[in-house]
């Protein structure tokens, strides 16, 4: 097995060991909150950028953009702090639904490109 794809590999393994982890020490009813919510979503936004970064090959322009991962960020900063900006609960899950979903997008983005670029095989 090549050294790249055993890299990818690995760092599958390790993501998925710590998706397992939040969810075995997590009570059922944490997943209703806004921050297991966005931990979900920046464990996989996590995933992607690691492919990004383990791709040899990689073309300059399959990068995540940067002002989509800011709005998630701050988006994601607000949702956890909801009483230092004077939120309420419902503006809260707007918040946490901008982050999740400007995550998703970038991803989405960024795992199309990696489509977009790879050889066909014959």
């Amino acid at each position: 097995m090549p050294l790249a794809k055993r890299k990818t590999v690995v760092s599958a393994g390790l993501l998925c060991i710590a998706l397992t982890l939040v969810i075995l020490f997590t009570s059922p009813a944490a997943f209703r909150s806004p921050v297991a919510v966005i931990v979900m979503a920046l464990i996989g936004t996590a995933a992607v950028l690691l492919q990004v970064r383990l791709r040899d090959n990689q073309p300059s322009h399959s990068r995540p953009p940067l002002w989509l991962n800011l709005i998630g960020i701050l988006f994601a900063a607000a949702a956890l702090f909801p009483s230092a900006f004077h939120v309420g609960p419902r503006l809260v899950q707007a918040m946490v639904l901008g982050a999740v979903g400007s995550f998703a997008i970038s991803s989405a983005m960024i795992l199309h490109s990696f489509r977009r670029r790879s050889p066909k095989p014959e």
